[in-house]
């Protein structure tokens, strides 16, 4: 039985410009079934609870137009409303404005204390990916970008079960890792906005051996 794709937003946090610009990453534990000690981006699952957190700032069009042509306008809020949430477990960076975080929700607890709101004005849509029928767990992986600009705050209330060495590296530095195939994807897609930042967004599939690239 081929498993459906859980819908997951991941998040790519960078600072500084040129050949100065780093990203921020981790190494996934060996305890996980999917992607063993593998560096990747903050991410994770869609949780029920995306859907109905309160946010500050929407989207820009570009993104939630590319996102709205295969998702509803709710779900599309609610991936990347998870890739901030992730990436505050993952990391301790909040992306947000000042205002009530009204969710009860255990994970909202470091934006609740902070008197803050996740802010999807500071995400962009980068890229897509599916994780190919076969594997141990499967995804449909949303990628946005984010200057460390959009960080409020941090907090040391972060998890390393998810991600361990979590850090800083240089592009250039970061395609040297242990990285999952999709990992050098991403970053390929992220120089290639950087270069072209009104670049539409692509969608990445492994169909019978082959890799097909369309654009959102």
């Amino acid at each position: 039985m081929t498993l459906r794709p859980k819908f997951a937003g991941s998040l790519l946090l960078t600072r500084g410009a040129g050949e100065e610009m780093e990203v921020l990453m981790g190494r996934r534990s060996s305890a996980h079934a999917f992607m063993p000690q593998r560096y990747v981006f903050p991410g994770g699952r869609v949780d029920r609870a995306d859907h109905f957190a309160a946010y500050s700032g929407d989207l820009d069009d570009r993104s939630r137009e590319a996102m709205e042509t295969v998702l509803s306008e709710r779900r599309a809020r609610a991936i990347a409303v998870a890739a901030i949430r992730e990436t505050a477990e993952e990391t301790g960076h909040l992306i947000a404005r000042r205002g009530q975080m009204r969710s009860r929700h255990a994970a909202w607890e470091p934006f609740r204390e902070a008197g803050a709101k996740p802010d999807l004005s500071g995400l962009t849509l980068i890229a897509r990916a599916i994780t190919p029928p076969g594997r141990v767990r499967r995804f449909d992986a949303w990628f946005f970008r984010a200057d460390i600009s959009s960080v409020m705050c941090e907090t040391g209330a972060c998890s390393r079960e998810e991600l361990e060495d979590v850090r800083w590296v240089d592009l250039q530095a970061a395609r040297k890792l242990e990285l999952p195939k999709v990992t050098h994807f991403v970053l390929g897609e992220l120089e290639r906005h950087i270069a072209d930042p009104e670049a539409r967004p692509r969608h990445i599939r492994e169909l019978a051996r082959k890799v097909r690239l369309d654009t959102l």
